[in-house]
């Protein structure tokens, strides 16, 4: 394989495997992303999109490839998120390579009775 056809391979994106479910008045999102370290990951909202996006460094740098089925990457993924998602209110944590974005529910109101009264 010549070094192009490596550039070529390993700047390609990966989309991470992801689940999402809801819990507690809030959406998990898990993706996983093997490989990277929590400061190679970045997380932005803006408007309706958060885009997610990690990066994996090649541990076989410097040295020539036998086999090589996990190549260094770039992950990225784009969510749509609607106005029940408090953006304000966006956790997100690391471990064991899968990313957990907590996405906040905005609180709903609440119906009301309305009393009626005579005049």
């Amino acid at each position: 394989m010549s070094d192009k056809q490596t550039s070529q391979r390993e700047s390609r994106f990966i989309r991470p495997l992801s689940s999402m479910i809801e819990e507690n008045g809030a959406i998990l999102l898990s993706l996983e992303m093997p490989g990277v370290a929590k400061d190679g990951v970045d997380l932005e909202v803006e408007g309706n999109e958060l885009r997610i996006r990690g990066r994996r460094r090649s541990a076989l740098e410097g040295s020539r490839p036998i086999v090589r089925e996990r190549p260094a990457g770039d992950y990225a993924e784009v969510f749509t998120i609607d106005e029940t998602v408090d953006r304000q209110k966006i956790d997100a944590s690391m471990e064991a390579g899968v990313l957990t974005v907590t996405l906040h529910l905005r609180e709903a109101e609440k119906p009301r009775r309305i009393a009626i009264t005579s005049r």
